[in-house]
């Protein structure tokens, strides 16, 4: 068997899932074992078992979303290559592949400790339950934006076995910021949602209503890492990071203005990711020196 056939099944979960967008999440989870360090540090183990937790986490929800979603991908122009609709995987191999995820994901949930074991079926239930909340509400984006800020919520949690506003203020900045830029994403899909049926603020506000609502939303996130240095020490560094994402976020927002969606992908991917890379490198270093 050749590199190429071998690795090829790799690459198609990995697409499904889109496991590069794990650049989003991870780095906030990662923040958020720096920041706990001022409480209890962790130990190598334990941020091991955090990443693990986020991959696993993840690509259940990657996958049930695919599940879910497959009718409706299909009838999407921009949606119907997907892995699911365009049959490269099936639906009995995703099945597996999500409820093996998602078995793992408890499993190293387990080995973090008893209460992180016993709160990872409510992280699953939002995970997965996001997919189904377009159905029947705009707040769609908020609940994904909830389901991504779980993460630094548990990992503070599994380091430190306690809860404080450190982790719930990092965890509305992620939401908002999840949120925000979800919003943007899905003005694509606007026409085909009203016409399937499908909620989004998009549909329910309009264009400009939406990218207002994005806005707001970002400003929320704005206010939020201004806060974290008045709950938990970080040095002058942050203060660097927290200009640039803020003019980063900025930028986002005049990328993608009303009539003109075509600089959406830049706004999604690129500038997100240097955001959330952003915030755990001056945290990092805002950690360090203080």
């Amino acid at each position: 068997m050749s590199t190429a056939t071998a690795a090829s099944p790799l690459v198609t979960y990995s697409r499904m899932i889109k496991l590069s967008h794990s650049i989003f999440a991870l780095p906030f989870a990662l923040a958020a074992a720096v920041l706990a360090a001022s409480v209890q540090a962790p130990t190598v183990w334990q941020v091991v078992l955090i990443v693990l937790c986020m991959v696993t986490a993840r690509s259940s929800a990657m996958g049930f979303n695919r599940i879910i979603d497959r009718d409706i991908d299909a009838k999407n122009p921009r949606t119907a290559t997907r892995e699911l609709p365009s049959g490269q995987i099936s639906l009995t191999a995703a099945w597996a592949f999500t409820l093996g995820s998602a078995a793992l994901f408890v499993l190293f949930s387990g080995l973090l400790g008893w209460l992180t074991l016993a709160l990872s079926p409510i992280a699953i239930a939002v995970i997965w339950g996001y997919s189904l909340t377009k159905r029947f509400t705009a707040l769609c984006h908020l609940v994904l934006g909830v389901a991504l800020a779980l993460a630094p919520t548990a990992v503070w949690i599994a380091i430190t076995g306690s809860y404080d506003w450190t982790p719930f203020v990092l965890s509305v900045a992620v939401a908002t910021w999840v949120a925000g830029f979800d919003v943007l994403y899905s003005l694509q899909d606007r026409e085909f949602d009203s016409g399937e049926g499908l909620h989004s603020m998009p549909q329910a506000l309009g264009e400009t209503g939406a990218m207002v609502a994005s806005g707001v939303l970002h400003v929320v996130t704005v206010g939020c890492l201004a806060a974290l240095p008045f709950l938990t020490p970080l040095g002058w560094p942050y203060w660097i990071g927290f200009a640039v994402i803020t003019a980063v976020l900025a930028y986002e927002h005049w990328l993608v203005r009303p009539g003109d969606l075509s600089r959406i992908d830049k706004a999604f991917f690129d500038l997100n990711g240097y955001v959330s890379v952003a915030f755990f490198v001056f945290v990092l270093g805002a950690w360090w020196l203080a």
